[in-house]
């Protein structure tokens, strides 16, 4: 739940559409998947400049499972 309440803070700040912001979270045996929607025009946004921003979301969803004792991937689904 953390993991999906993080990813979800970082998106709504970086969105001019707060609203249409929606997380996921898929549970496997030893990953969990975050999926992350956002509006079609929001998308850039997120992934930013050569996919920059996506990749520091990343590192920061990685960091806080691994303290939490789990692993997790973020997908950004159009």
């Amino acid at each position: 739940m953390p993991l999906k309440e993080l990813v979800r803070a970082m998106a709504t700040e970086l969105v001019d559409h707060p609203d249409q912001v929606e997380v996921s979270e898929v549970a496997g045996d030893q990953n969990t998947v975050i999926e992350l929607r956002v509006a079609q025009v929001d998308i850039g946004k997120v992934i930013g400049k050569e996919g920059r921003t996506a990749q520091a979301m990343r590192t920061l969803l990685s960091a806080l499972s691994q303290k939490l004792g789990t692993r997790a991937h973020l997908d950004i689904v159009d």
